[in-house]
């Protein structure tokens, strides 16, 4: 059965019930990702990730015990939300940072502030202290969705990644949990 998660107190976007992730959404999440890798500046990578990819991905989240957990609407999964270690090295064990993404025909509907505050809830339980995000600086709308729930800009980079015959400049974001 799926854990359905709360939202930390803020009322989840209409129709949404945001739960565990199951190997059955793995093809959502996987599509997620090669539309992201492929049309946007949200992925600094040039090829999607196999699907078979995602199965290891998935399992070593689970063991880890890092979150998966997906937004429903209308049992169509209409995004996902994960975070994982910030650094390798044991003292960044309290920073994580995070990734959201929504389908395309879901977006400007709440879901990615409904996913992010079941995740920081889910973080808030799990002694993280810092929740991360590192965005491409273009991408306005992310920024100001981390800056609604609390996120402060703390660095901007300029011209550190490269991704359709042009630099990127990466922004920053932290959200201290306690």
């Amino acid at each position: 059965m799926a854990t359905a998660y709360a939202t930390n107190g803020t009322p989840p976007a209409s129709g949404v019930t945001v739960r565990d992730c199951e190997p059955r959404d793995l093809d959502v999440v996987h599509a997620l990702h090669v539309d992201a890798t492929l049309h946007t500046t949200a992925v600094w990578q040039d090829e999607p990730e196999s699907r078979e990819w995602f199965d290891t991905w998935f399992a070593q989240r689970r063991a880890a015990g890092f979150p998966v957990l997906v937004a429903e609407v209308d049992g169509v999964v209409a995004g996902y939300v994960t975070y994982g270690p910030f650094r390798p090295r044991p003292g960044y064990r309290h920073t994580v940072e995070h990734s959201v993404y929504v389908r395309s025909g879901y977006r400007g509907r709440g879901i990615a502030s409904t996913l992010m505050h079941a995740l920081m809830a889910h973080a808030r339980q799990h002694d993280v202290h810092v929740v991360m995000a590192a965005i491409c600086s273009e991408n306005t709308g992310s920024i100001a969705l981390h800056e609604r729930l609390g996120f402060e800009v703390v660095a901007v980079l300029p011209e550190v990644g490269r991704k359709f015959d042009r630099w990127l400049d990466l922004t920053l974001m932290l959200l201290p949990l306690s």
